[in-house]
């Protein structure tokens, strides 16, 4: 096994393990926001659900 197979196994374990975690990502995601604010495309919509600390609204304006 040379040297350029080697980097052939790794870039596949890589791609792998980057796979994986957009899975368990997205289906984080899933569970955590509803379909609704997920698909919103209306300006400062998703900002105002995801804002912990209410001080903080409006951003760096």
């Amino acid at each position: 096994m040379n040297n350029f197979q080697l980097l052939e196994y790794a870039a596949w374990g890589i791609s792998a393990v980057i796979g994986l975690w957009m899975l368990f990502d997205m289906i984080k995601t899933n569970i955590k926001y509803s379909e609704q604010t997920l698909l919103s495309s209306k300006e400062g919509e998703i900002e105002d659900v995801l804002v912990i600390d209410p001080t903080h609204q409006g951003g760096h304006r």
